[in-house]
């Protein structure tokens, strides 16, 4: 039956020997998931109650580096660990894998047991539970793009990530021909996943030659985040099953079409969407125009935690799908901002500022801070942009570069009351560290535009 385990399922699944491995899991800075592969019977006799990690696991960079700045770990305290909690809520079997399941983890302080401020899990948790002081539940999804290849991520990497050919040859917008082609990839996905418990909707092709698109029905905030994740780790390793690489990268060349990751948002109050008045103008509540106003306002503020790369910054261009502008729009898809299901008791906001890259967690969380305060201050939403947000001149601009969206991060009063100076600071650290990295490295066009004419 498709659906998360019970520990007592995972127990009797254990002892008739159908899973042999749990994966126990937590979520790095980077949205990615990490841990450890247990016994199946070591993990319901103890493991379940807890294990541990390096404390570097929320301080490191997509390589795996130790870098230094970091106030939460480093080596002048020798890298010690932390508490990973199972929360035993989010067991599910891994169809994809033999025998195995898995858990996600709570990240804890080895010392007193709290949570651990920085880590994304428990970030969004905090926003969560100030929205259930105010009466709401968040209602959240998220739409996972991404590129499939013809090679094995093994090849590409051997071949230092040169001569990329996407899997097919031609724009594959909602086009049923070519993603037939693309099945042997993308049913198993859907299935799998399903299995797996998540509720998948459904697949298609997205704008680009080889570009795909999971949707994930909406849920809970946290379940929206867990399964975001889930689904894309799964992306990588079924493509990888099938000898092919699958890519989240934002922008892997200058003349396609980038890929992101648009979130869409509700609030819920006593099982009814708060963000509906059947007789606001377009269906939509005082509520969620002062939720839409703190997004709004705050999105350069929050821009890095849909960003967090340079190369993140590649995919905002005009003319193609992405946007430029921090304004909002009636179901049109040049805004930042996106209002869908006018007039409906669908109707929510769709951000589309986020790139395919995004930690979900941690870009949840800061546009619910957003929302609430534009909740509590009753903040006043502007009027909508109608026709080409590319071109409106008065708007405001999404920040251009990984060095603005670091700068306005730091700067930040909202998202230091919103988040706490140490999660902003550690944050910002690591937006740093990014741009400091990218400014050692010497690039492929710097070496063809300069090696001969310079």
């Amino acid at each position: 039956m498709p659906g998360t385990l019970s520990f007592d399922d995972l127990k009797s699944r254990v002892a008739d020997g159908g899973i042999d491995t749990v994966l126990a899991c937590l979520v790095d800075m980077q949205g990615r998931l990490m841990g450890k592969r247990f016994h199946a019977a070591n993990f319901v006799e103890t493991s379940h109650a807890e294990t541990h990690c390096c404390n570097y696991l929320l301080a490191t960079d997509l390589e795996m580096a130790t870098p230094p700045g970091y106030a939460a770990a480093g080596w002048k305290a020798g890298y010690g660990d932390y508490v990973m909690q199972p929360d035993l809520d989010t067991i599910r079997p891994v169809p994809w894998l033999e025998g195995t399941a898995m858990v996600l983890c709570d990240v804890l302080d080895h010392d007193t047991h709290a949570p651990v401020p920085h880590s994304p899990r428990a970030i969004l948790k905090r926003q969560i539970a100030r929205l259930a002081e105010l009466g709401f539940e968040a209602q959240m999804a998220t739409e996972l793009e991404f590129f499939l290849f013809e090679r094995s991520l093994d090849e590409i990497h051997k071949s230092g990530f040169r001569d990329l050919t996407p899997i097919s040859g031609y724009n594959e917008d909602y086009h049923i021909l070519q993603t037939t082609k693309e099945e042997g990839v993308m049913r198993p996905l859907r299935n799998h996943l399903f299995a797996a418990g998540l509720p998948v909707e459904n697949t298609k092709g997205e704008a680009e030659a080889g570009q795909e698109e999971l949707n994930i029905r909406y849920a809970p905030a946290l379940d929206c985040a867990d399964h975001h994740t889930i689904a894309k780790h799964a992306v990588k390793e079924i493509a990888w099953q099938q000898g092919h690489a699958a890519s989240f990268l934002p922008k892997w060349h200058p003349r396609r079409t980038g890929s992101s990751s648009h979130v869409h948002q509700s609030i819920w109050q006593d099982g009814a969407n708060a963000f509906h008045d059947p007789d606001g103008e377009l269906g939509m509540s005082d509520t969620m125009r002062h939720y839409m106003a703190g997004l709004i306002a705050h999105s350069p503020d929050y821009t890095y935690f849909l960003a967090p790369y340079v190369n993140s910054y590649k995919r905002f261009a005009k003319g193609t799908f992405a946007p430029t502008k921090t304004v909002w729009s009636v179901d049109n898809r040049t805004a930042g901002f996106r209002l869908c299901g006018a007039g409906t008791k669908g109707v929510r906001v769709e951000c589309r500022i986020g790139g395919s890259d995004l930690n979900p967690y941690l870009a949840q969380a800061v546009m619910l801070a957003a929302g609430i305060d534009g909740i509590e201050r009753k903040l006043a939403l502007a009027p909508a942009t109608a026709g080409d947000a590319y071109e409106d001149a008065k708007a405001a601009n999404i920040p251009r570069t990984l060095r603005d969206a670091t700068e306005t991060l730091r700067g930040s009063d909202f998202m230091r009351r919103a988040l706490g100076d140490e999660v902003v600071d550690h944050y910002t650290r690591a937006a740093e560290w990014e741009q400091e990295e990218f400014d050692r490295a010497v690039t492929d066009w710097e070496i063809a535009r300069g090696f001969e004419r310079a």
